[in-house]
């Protein structure tokens, strides 16, 4: 029996067509309103890449160019080199013809041993009891993927819930509802936040322009913790930078991306 379309790994499949393309079909619940996740399309390009190399994504540096809809896309992946290290490949995400998002993957093997040095973030490795839940019924409005990811916010960091402003700085916790969560998953981590423009009063849809991810290793079972900060606000331009850390303390993914604030 095929796992169901809400499980991750189901959900970002992809199919080969034999001539280093693939199809898949974007699930509206990895989608805000009627356009999908933009982590979660990283993860349906790596993985196209991941198969097409038979190795593992080590980083990946997107454009979005247009945002495509849930249901059947194409992606495209061509070769741009081949090493003992480092295998690189273009990826690109078609729908109907138009091209969505333009992806370079360096893929090879993620390191298995433990690091010589490490600096990552100090959370607890679960959600304390004061967390905010993400899947409920009244927080839903700011997270339109609880259905299928259960996200806890720290309450310290996150002011808009409660109609607030602060520091665009968040702190929360993440995993798959339906299964546990894998290095595909941990790159979705790395743009799963809700945008922390929402500290600022900028509520609503924030695109990604373009977003580079750097994938350090695979997670362990349990709690994705993540920190998120912001550099600089410019009129409607804002980055964001994620840490993802997983339960037994590895540093899993980092992304920055460069994206658009509702005023």
């Amino acid at each position: 029996m095929s796992e169901a379309p809400d499980h991750f790994s189901a959900a970002s499949a992809v199919r080969p067509l034999g001539d280093g393309s693939y199809v898949a079909h974007l699930h509206p619940h990895w989608a805000i309103g009627d356009k999908p996740h933009g982590g979660y399309l990283l993860a349906v390009l790596a993985r196209a890449a991941a198969e097409r190399a038979g190795r593992a994504p080590l980083t990946i540096s997107a454009h979005f160019l247009s945002a495509p809809r849930v249901g059947p896309v194409l992606i495209r992946t061509e070769l741009l080199k081949s090493g003992r290290t480092v295998t690189a490949l273009r990826a690109v995400l078609e729908q109907s013809g138009r091209t969505c998002v333009d992806a370079t993957v360096a893929l090879g093997d993620l390191p298995t041993d433990e690091p010589a040095w490490s600096d990552v973030p100090d959370m607890p490795v679960n959600p304390p009891s004061g967390a905010l839940d993400l899947g409920t019924s009244e927080a839903r409005k700011f997270f339109s993927l609880s259905r299928v990811c259960d996200v806890r916010l720290d309450p310290a960091d996150a002011h808009f819930v409660h109609g607030g402003t602060g520091a665009p700085r968040l702190r929360l916790w993440v995993k798959p509802r339906a299964e546990q969560p894998d290095l595909f998953f941990g790159l979705t981590a790395g743009d799963i936040t809700v945008p922390v423009t929402f500290n600022l009063g900028r509520r609503g849809w924030a695109p990604t322009v373009q977003l580079t991810a750097l994938m350090r290793a695979e997670p362990a079972n349990g709690w994705l913790r993540l920190v998120v900060n912001c550099a600089a606000v410019h009129g409607a331009w804002f980055d964001e930078d994620v840490t993802v850390v997983d339960s037994v303390g590895r540093l899993i993914c980092q992304s920055r991306q460069l994206a658009l604030s509702a005023g």
